[in-house]
């Protein structure tokens, strides 16, 4: 799927304490996300996040109970999620597993949230699942999938317990 392009991200340098630990990378995650109805978006600052080629991957459950994905580059992303966070949005994780080899990291990072939506507030949760790697000076996140919590896929026990880390050798 392709979007004008009519959301502008600038390029900016990302912040030392967004991107030199795995701590700061998800504080930054969800903290770009959170603004109230109207706010400016931290479109800027998402952005350093992520390396160039990004891909966020959103998974659903249609109507049916067929399987969906759907697969967006970060501007994609961005045009596709502007409606959605113009009456406000919040974000938050409640819960995050990460196992850490080396350079790279496997996070879970589960979460909950809040949207408007036609006037009405929605409250969400679901898993973020992330591949990130530090090369030698920061981290970068390489990719993004989750999947929201429905009747049907309630999140398993696994993914709401406290934070849990099982790192290697890494030592950042």
């Amino acid at each position: 799927m392709s979007f004008a392009q009519s959301v502008q991200v600038k390029d900016i340098p990302a912040r030392p304490g967004d991107v030199s630990t795995l701590d700061g990378l998800m504080g930054a995650f969800y903290d770009v996300v959170n603004i109230a109805p109207q706010e400016a978006r931290q479109w800027d600052r998402d952005r350093t996040l992520y390396v160039p080629w990004i891909r966020f991957v959103g998974t659903s459950i249609d109507a049916h109970g067929k399987v969906k994905a759907s697969s967006w580059t970060h501007q994609e992303y961005v045009e596709a999620t502007e409606p959605l966070v113009t009456g406000g949005f919040k974000e938050w994780e409640i819960s995050r597993r990460t196992q850490e080899y080396g350079n790279i990291a496997h996070i879970d990072s589960t979460y909950a949230g809040e949207a408007i939506d036609d006037g009405k507030l929605e409250r969400f949760r679901g898993v973020n699942s992330i591949e990130a790697y530090f090369d030698g000076t920061r981290w970068w996140i390489s990719s993004v999938m989750w999947m929201s919590e429905s009747p049907n896929h309630p999140i398993p026990t696994m993914f709401l317990n406290k934070s849990q880390n099982s790192s290697g050798s890494s030592g950042k």
